[in-house]
């Protein structure tokens, strides 16, 4: 099934499937609108509404015995430390929710999708709806799930990402088409998969989802770097879904790396010294050079002759319960000066990297 659109039912499908062995489970299920008229807009042009019959269920009662038969087995097949996400509407997610936590799964987050382009409430009798949630969830409370804080900070302008994603519907070129018709009635855009996909999983692994239409989970993944399996009942979507993959360029792998991610190894300040990075006797300074203090042989610092570590007499100096002292303190090299946090890291690559000192 890998790097596949498999055909048939998703519960069927599923079930063909090796316990915990999927890392990242993205579910666009049936939203069960239960629509019952055509709707039209004010110069009564119909709009396209979601009126397929895969979205169509005899009662609130066999949508949730759907929505439990193929969440129990994404629990099964999900990883230890995997996750999943789930889409839906005010018309579900609630319930979906619920049977979610019905089943052990331990809900993360709620994502808001704010629509910058929704559609209007045409009839004007209730408020526009502009947005979608996600539940972010893992199978237990205790599991080690993958999340690149990080980079999302970053992605974000140094700013941590907020639970609100304002991102638009699919419209244009991105909206695939067949015969100028719509191919998926509510395909979702490729930037809400690349969030998804860049923030909870890794290059290489095998990302799963349930209702595949017109193929958006498994072609993000294959640009990204990951394995998919996308699981589809209808044979028209699994063949748009083909087309589509087959024009997707994976990303160069060097490019996929989490390099602000990488944690930095605990190096104590006393290597430096054995090192000579940084030598016996010499004076640390505070950025603005008001403060000093003497580097000692048993790697402690003397400052107004009080003696500790680098962390503990900026701690002093600051007048703070706590503080980071590879931040605070600078060495002089060629009149300028450098803070020993880069020493750090020059000791990391020359002494851990088995490289030479330049």
């Amino acid at each position: 099934m890998i790097n596949q659109i498999v055909l048939g039912d998703c519960v069927e499908s599923l079930k063909k499937m090796p316990d915990k062995s999927v890392d990242l489970i993205f579910a666009d299920p049936p939203y069960n609108l239960q629509l019952k008229a055509e709707l039209y807009r004010p110069d009564q042009t119909k709009v396209e509404g979601v009126f397929d019959e895969w979205d169509k269920f005899e009662s609130i009662q066999v949508y949730d015995q759907f929505s439990e038969s193929w969440l129990k087995e994404c629990f099964r097949v999900l990883k230890d430390n995997g996750s999943i996400w789930v889409i839906g509407s005010y018309h579900n997610i609630f319930r979906v929710g619920a049977v979610m936590q019905n089943l052990g799964f331990w809900i993360l987050n709620d994502i808001i999708w704010m629509k910058t382009n929704p559609m209007p409430n045409f009839k004007g009798t209730r408020f526009t709806n502009a947005h979608e949630t996600l539940i972010w969830a893992c199978k237990n409370k205790d599991a080690k799930y993958t999340f690149h804080y990080k980079s999302l900070k970053n992605f974000n302008d140094d700013l941590q990402m907020r639970s609100d994603w304002h991102i638009p519907i699919c419209t244009g070129e991105e909206r695939i088409k067949v015969n100028g018709q719509k191919a998926h009635s509510t395909q979702k855009p490729a930037e809400l998969l690349f969030r998804v996909i860049l923030s909870t999983s890794n290059p290489n692994d095998l990302v799963l989802d349930p209702f595949s239409g017109s193929g958006t989970t498994a072609a993000v993944a294959k640009k990204l770097g990951r394995q998919f399996i996308a699981l589809e009942r209808e044979e028209f979507y699994v063949k748009v879904a083909n087309e589509r993959l087959e024009k997707v360029i994976p990303i160069e792998k060097s490019l996929l790396e989490y390099k602000i991610e990488v944690k930095q190894p605990k190096v104590p300040f006393g290597n430096l010294i054995e090192s000579n990075l940084i030598k016996i006797g010499e004076f640390l300074y505070s950025k603005d050079r008001k403060q000093k203090a003497q580097v000692q042989a048993d790697t402690t610092i003397l400052w107004n002759e009080k003696v500790g570590s680098i962390h503990k007499i900026s701690c002093e100096i600051l007048n703070k319960p706590s503080n980071n002292g590879w931040k605070y303190w600078f060495v002089e090299r060629k009149n300028k000066l450098f803070c020993i946090d880069n020493l750090r890291t020059e000791y990391v690559e020359s002494f851990l990297g088995n490289k030479k000192l330049g």
